[in-house]
């Protein structure tokens, strides 16, 4: 009798907390939930019909996207200039800036000669960090130029806001650690579910190809799944990681950072390229994720859903096994940096082969840059805190990750965020925040520099 009562009381007690646990999820996703600026999480269950969701986006989309479009006009000229003579690799021309707007009077020269309060007091910082174009519903963000093959990735409740121009070429090659004889191995096509065995079969390995399939699979996402809460006209599994990293690359794909609540304070965050990922010692762009096999784990399982893994059970997050993300893993090991005919084997300049504007960029660089963007792959594999909230009222950034700048003219816009749509508007933001006075001629032989890496 007496072990009778004691299980009781065990059940008692682990039923109680069961209790507390629904409760919890019940709260979360009740119709009086915690204020938004004193929870970490999302509501679990959506009383809502889709049809009513839907009806209610809709509605407020052009309003959204007007407000959006004119602080983006503010800050920037958009009109998209380019320089035929510089492309990228795939042959798309180069954007050219900068294309910040400055304060009547005010030049960025004028601005570098200011100190960080001074611009602080007048509000002159012409590099703010760049809003998601709804920071309250987030979500990933697809440009119209992979929205004509992939229509199932567009959200009903708003667009891609940056014009082509100021975006990385669609689709990008894909180079390969392992054959770079082959060159671009794409193709000029974007590699899918439907064409990756044709293409790379006889190219990688078995185990390669495997991981290949695995991120051409689409599965589901926050926004795009079969919940009544998705963003997307038809209920499917719809996002592969080459959805955002096209051909191992990206595409311009933005949504929000996921290493911060609440849902207000967090900062606009842009796809990054996988182009010789295989060089990096930590991954995602402020997560101290350290492996490629965690890196592809974490982000199927809990990224895809917003970091919150209560919300990808719900949506359907595919569960990869050890195995799978190992192969993930091995291919993406083998996405390589683009050629780049200029530099030697120790990643300098060929002396024979550039310009003098490029080879004073190079002692620009490296007197200014290189404790951080050291050749040969322009990394220290490490994350630094710029302090740009010495030069705007607003949120501290934090850290951010040293980026791998061996191939960046490929990649605009810039920063985690990016808010520098060109790499002129790079020179031009590192110029003020590092403090560093270069003058007009240093920064055009910087740029030029940074073209050829």
């Amino acid at each position: 009798m007496e072990r009778t009562n004691e299980r009781r009381g065990e059940c008692q007690v682990r039923c109680g907390g069961l209790r507390l646990i629904l409760v919890g999820l019940v709260v979360l996703g009740s119709s009086v939930p915690a204020p938004a600026s004193e929870t970490s999480y999302a509501p679990v269950s959506i009383t809502t019909s889709f049809e009513e969701t839907r009806a209610a986006d809709i509605k407020k989309k052009p309003a959204l996207m007007k407000r959006h479009r004119r602080l983006l006009e503010e800050r920037y000229d958009l009109s998209g200039r380019t320089d035929p003579k510089a492309t990228m690799a795939g042959g798309k021309p180069l954007p050219l800036g900068p294309t910040a707007r400055l304060g009547k009077g005010v030049s960025f020269d004028g601005l570098a000669k200011m100190a960080p309060a001074d611009i602080k007091k007048k509000n002159l910082f012409p590099y703010l960090p760049l809003p998601h174009v709804s920071p309250a519903g987030g979500g990933l963000v697809v440009p119209p130029m992979q929205l004509k093959t992939h229509p199932e990735l567009a959200r009903f409740d708003m667009e891609f806001d940056l014009p082509e121009a100021f975006l990385p070429e669609f689709p990008p090659p894909l180079y390969l650690i392992s054959r770079p004889d082959l060159g671009d191995v794409s193709g000029g096509e974007e590699i899918t579910l439907d064409n990756y065995y044709r293409k790379l079969n006889g190219v990688l390995t078995p185990f390669q190809l495997e991981g290949m399939r695995l991120l051409v699979t689409p599965v589901a996402q926050q926004q795009f799944n079969v919940t009544a809460d998705r963003k997307a006209e038809i209920a499917r599994d719809a996002v592969s990681c080459f959805s955002c990293h096209v051909n191992g690359h990206t595409s311009g794909v933005f949504h929000l950072n996921p290493d911060n609540r609440p849902q207000e304070t967090r900062f606009r965050i842009d796809t990054v390229s996988l182009r010789g990922v295989n060089i990096q010692h930590f991954f995602g762009s402020k997560r101290a994720l350290r492996t490629l096999e965690d890196f592809s784990e974490v982000e199927a399982k809990t990224a895809y859903f917003d970091g919150d893994p209560v919300i990808a059970l719900k949506k359907g997050a595919r569960r990869f096994t050890r195995e799978e993300v190992a192969a993930m893993a091995a291919m993406q090991n083998m996405v390589a940096f683009p050629p780049a005919p200029k530099l030697n084997v120790h990643g300098r300049l060929d002396t024979t082969k550039a310009t003098a504007s490029e080879m004073q960029g190079e002692k620009l660089f490296t007197e200014h840059c290189a404790s951080c963007h050291a050749p040969p792959y322009y990394t220290d594999n490490s994350a630094h805190d710029l302090q740009v909230e010495r030069f705007y009222a607003g949120r501290a950034e934090g850290l951010i990750k040293t980026f791998a700048l061996r191939g960046i003219k490929d990649s605009p816009p810039y920063l985690h965020d990016g808010r520098l749509l060109t790499l002129e508007d790079s020179v031009e933001f590192f110029n003020l925040v590092l403090e560093l006075g270069l003058d007009q001629a240093e920064k055009d032989d910087l740029a030029a520099f940074l073209r050829v890496l």
